[in-house]
């Protein structure tokens, strides 16, 4: 359907250097859009847009900090010149640090509250800054949409990761905060929604969930346990929600969080 097509959108994504902004990126370059690889590491930045080109679609490497405001501003510069308009944008950028986790033997009253105040900033200054420096233009499309990563962390309790979890609970209330107020002062002409991931091995959970030998720790096989699926997700599994909820077919959806997390929020255990 014409709908679902992303042609002619251009469409930045932060954190488009990481793991699921690899998957991020090709999907939407695929579907039609002009993506914008927004992250810190130029390198991968270039290469990953270099591949799209390459390969028939459009990219451009932005070399930005998502919590540095100068970045932004001139990675929004560098887009519009460009190609003159922005009509999408996915806060990508986020995850965990060891400084963020609280583990078992650690004191609970006697935390790293600068560690947990780092991954917090990362996670919703992280989406907040993107969205104060690209959403002007968004809106001046007449069609635009920013979508949030949110996570299972913001659901269900998982130990450890206080930081990530704080950080993403504050994001879905910002989601739906920030889209009512979007609609009240822009109507139906910029939107936002989220997506919540279940559990996917990225840079920043792998040596939570794997061994060095690729087998599963305790807590990897804990995951598997209370995921239906019994497996964890793949990147491009995230797609369809992304590209539904960045095309004009979702054009009466905002405010709303969908779970791509083979069961895992609506499972009790049992």
């Amino acid at each position: 359907m014409e709908n679902f097509s992303l042609a002619n959108k251009v469409i930045i994504v932060t954190g488009g250097t990481g793991v699921l902004g690899d998957a991020f990126t090709k999907g939407l370059a695929e579907a039609g859009a002009t993506v914008g690889i927004l992250g810190r590491n130029k390198a991968v930045a270039n290469e990953r847009a270099d591949a799209i080109n390459q390969s028939g679609g459009k990219a451009m490497a932005l070399i930005a900090d998502v919590l540095k405001e100068d970045e932004l501003i001139a990675a929004r510069q560098q887009i519009l010149d460009a190609y003159g308009k922005i009509d999408g944008l996915v806060n990508g950028a986020g995850g965990n640090m060891p400084a963020g986790i609280v583990q078992p033997e650690d004191d609970i009253f006697n935390m790293n509250l600068d560690g947990l105040k780092q991954v917090l900033d990362l996670n919703l200054w992280g989406t907040v800054l993107p969205t104060q420096v690209f959403g002007p233009e968004i809106a001046k499309t007449g069609k635009g949409c920013i979508v949030n990563i949110s996570s299972m962390t913001s659901q269900r309790v998982v130990t450890k990761v206080l930081g990530y979890s704080i950080g993403k609970t504050a994001v879905d209330s910002y989601t739906k905060w920030f889209a009512v107020e979007l609609a009240n002062r822009y109507g139906d002409k910029i939107r936002m929604n989220s997506i919540a991931p279940g559990f996917f091995l990225t840079e920043q959970n792998r040596t939570l969930l794997t061994n060095r030998d690729g087998s599963y720790t305790e807590r990897g096989n804990l995951v598997l346990k209370n995921t239906p699926y019994k497996r964890y997700g793949h990147p491009s599994e995230l797609l369809g929600a992304l590209i539904y909820l960045l095309s004009d077919a979702s054009g009466f959806v905002t405010g709303t969080n969908i779970n791509v997390d083979g069961g895992f929020s609506v499972f009790s255990g049992v």
